[in-house]
């Protein structure tokens, strides 16, 4: 009988513990799912820093490759010889924008032996003419311009004398055929193919002129004189002669005046606007008669693309003249319509 209250103690106590075992389990169980989460977000880290240093070690490794190395003598020398090489390269084309301004060809050597033997001419004198001045041309071949065996004798003492004309704006036309027809029997044109002969055309003449007479001969000076000029022809070659040798002579009776800015007026110039505000022409040589000298010519023939032209041929050409090394020789004997006695020239 005193037995029975023992064993159920021992029973109560048993659920005690049970219960206790049971209370403990648990904190352990989060504990340890904690525990896990904390692995993995380590163990994720140390990934994301193991990716990050093979990453980074990849870009290190192509900038060692692409790094500059050091440069041996051999390098240094080719260098040392390129920039050599530059600076030549870079004196060479100062050499030759020199040579081109001067108006050097690379052709001259061929271009002077082929014009007369070894012997470089005096001048190229172009007389400009039009369509309807066959008369006029005449008159000239009966006076102070040779005709036939005296014009080939005067080419031998080095003076060439051609008309100097465009064609017609009508290619092949009856004033084409004309020309060529009078050029057969006369021998004394050169007909610039690539200009169209008409009056508004004239500064562009020029320009076709100096070029033509460049390419065709080989000669200290080339003159372009007017169709309304009579020549002392002996006189001009004599004054020639003296100037010899003598590069860059622009050569003529220099004037200079006013720019005319009335529109519909005689000697109207379009651009006056250019010529500042004293609306006054730069030096320039009377058109009737020019003379160049060869390099001076052979820049027209070379820049002959680039070169602005006015409403007039004589201020036209004192532009061109303006950005080169001209020496201007201001020759009264060159002024045709003056009355001085020693001129060479006079208004036909």
């Amino acid at each position: 009988m005193e037995s029975l209250p023992t064993t159920v103690s021992s029973k109560s106590d048993r659920r005690g513990r049970s219960s206790k075992s049971q209370n403990t389990s648990k904190p352990s169980l989060i504990m340890a799912f904690f525990s896990c989460l904390a692995w993995l977000y380590v163990a994720g880290r140390l990934w994301q820093d193991a990716q990050h240093r093979v990453a980074l070690n990849t870009v290190l490794q192509k900038n060692l490759e692409l790094r500059p190395k050091a440069l041996t003598v051999d390098d240094k020398l080719m260098v040392l010889g390129c920039k050599d090489l530059e600076r030549r390269i870079v004196e060479t084309e100062m050499e030759l924008a020199q040579a081109k301004s001067q108006g050097y060809l690379k052709n001259q050597k061929s271009l002077s032996s082929s014009s007369s033997g070894n012997k470089k001419m005096l001048a190229v004198i172009g007389v400009y003419t039009g369509f309807g001045s066959h008369l006029k041309r005449n008159k000239f071949r009966g006076s102070w311009m040779p005709r036939d065996d005296a014009l080939k004798k005067l080419e031998e003492r080095g003076v060439v004398i051609r008309f100097v004309i465009g064609r017609s704006a009508n290619r092949g036309d009856s004033l084409d055929r004309k020309i060529d027809q009078e050029n057969l029997a006369t021998k004394d044109f050169l007909i610039l193919e690539n200009h169209e002969e008409a009056q508004e055309e004239l500064p562009k003449k020029v320009k076709f002129f100096y070029s033509a007479a460049v390419q065709n001969w080989d000669a200290e000076f080339y003159v372009k004189v007017d169709d309304n000029v009579d020549l002392d022809l002996e006189g001009l070659i004599g004054l020639l002669e003296s100037r010899r040798g003598q590069d860059g002579a622009y050569i003529g009776c220099m004037k200079s005046g006013d720019v005319v800015t009335q529109e519909g007026s005689q000697w109207y110039e379009p651009e006056w606007w250019k010529f500042g505000d004293d609306k006054s022409y730069f030096r320039h040589a009377t058109g009737s008669l020019v003379i160049l000298s060869k390099n001076l010519a052979q820049y027209i023939n070379i820049n002959s693309g680039l070169l602005k032209t006015y409403a007039f041929d004589d201020t036209t050409i004192g532009s061109w003249m303006i950005g080169v090394q001209a020496t201007y020789i201001d020759d009264n004997r060159l002024c045709c319509s003056s009355t001085r006695q020693e001129k060479v020239c006079s208004m036909a």
